[in-house]
């Protein structure tokens, strides 16, 4: 492991910054981890929930298009972009998407972008103190979002309402099929759906994996974060660490962390996963 007994925090949302100065060309691991509920992101805080009170903080982590640091604010029930460099970085936010439908997000959890600078992310309960019993609770839904394309109007569209827990997505590479995790230890699948032309899902998609009985079996972790590979190859977190399945979807199996293990990165020329596993952050050289 890179980092070992990070003791206190729980250690989710990761992503790796790609930093060109023009003479040299490097990657910086970012990390984002709560302790005892409260948010802290390795530079600044808070990051994820800016008001008064105890609720988590930032948890899906992505750099943007832009190089800018893209965060899905659990406590805050939004998906901001922070303002500051990253080298610099402050508690300063815009927003990319606060509600739908003029009701507040239960509390965006992972996020993606795609080739057109479209932002794609899930909204479980996980950031409501009680979940889908909680009274802050708007929708009566968890829900897989987008951002609108530029020749639609409405600023967020719905992609599907039918999953418990969505959490981790990804798009294959040629962006024509869109994965969801869904982290109910009572449903613990991944989901597979086809996209049209117009970014929407074709049907109701179909289950690439079922791991519940795993998770039933005493397998720790959930079906979570997941990351592809230019060649197709899928790496998903979920229970007894990352499972990987080849471009056609066939379970090959499963990289062995030990522990619950939440999210994954590629760096750029993806010789290297990085895992955040509860306490741990970790690293595996893969072959191509």
């Amino acid at each position: 492991g890179l980092f070992q007994n990070l003791k206190t925090y729980s250690i989710s949302g990761l992503c790796i910054e790609l930093k060109d100065d023009g003479n040299s060309f490097g990657e910086k691991l970012m990390l984002m981890g709560w302790q005892h509920k409260s948010t802290s992101y390795y530079g600044y805080t808070p990051s994820g929930y800016t008001g008064n009170g105890d609720r988590e903080g930032a948890n899906g982590l992505i750099i943007n298009e832009k190089g800018q640091l893209v965060l899905c604010q659990h406590g805050d029930r939004k998906v901001a972009v922070m303002i500051a460099p990253l080298d610099a970085p402050k508690p300063e936010f815009d927003y990319i998407a606060s509600d739908f439908q003029d009701k507040k997000f239960n509390s965006p959890n992972d996020i993606i972008q795609d080739s057109d600078g479209v932002y794609w992310f899930t909204d479980p309960p996980y950031g409501l103190p009680k979940r889908d019993e909680d009274p802050d609770k708007e929708l009566s839904f968890q829900g897989v979002f987008r951002t609108a394309t530029a020749e639609e109007e409405e600023g967020v569209v719905l992609l599907t309402d039918k999953l418990t827990r969505p959490n981790g997505l990804a798009l294959s590479p040629d962006e024509r099929y869109l994965y969801v995790a869904n982290s109910d230890p009572d449903k613990a699948i991944w989901m597979k759906y086809e996209l049209d032309d117009n970014k929407k899902i074709v049907g109701r998609g179909e289950v690439l994996f079922d791991a519940t009985d795993w998770v039933k079996a005493g397998e720790k972790g959930l079906p979570d974060g997941l990351k592809i590979r230019r060649d197709g190859t899928i790496f998903a977190t979920g229970p007894g660490g990352v499972l990987v399945f080849n471009p056609k979807g066939k379970y090959i199996g499963t990289i062995n962390t030990g522990q619950a293990t939440a999210n994954c990165a590629l760096n750029s020329d993806e010789t290297m996963l990085y895992m955040t596993a509860d306490n741990y952050v970790m690293r595996i050289a893969l072959k191509n």
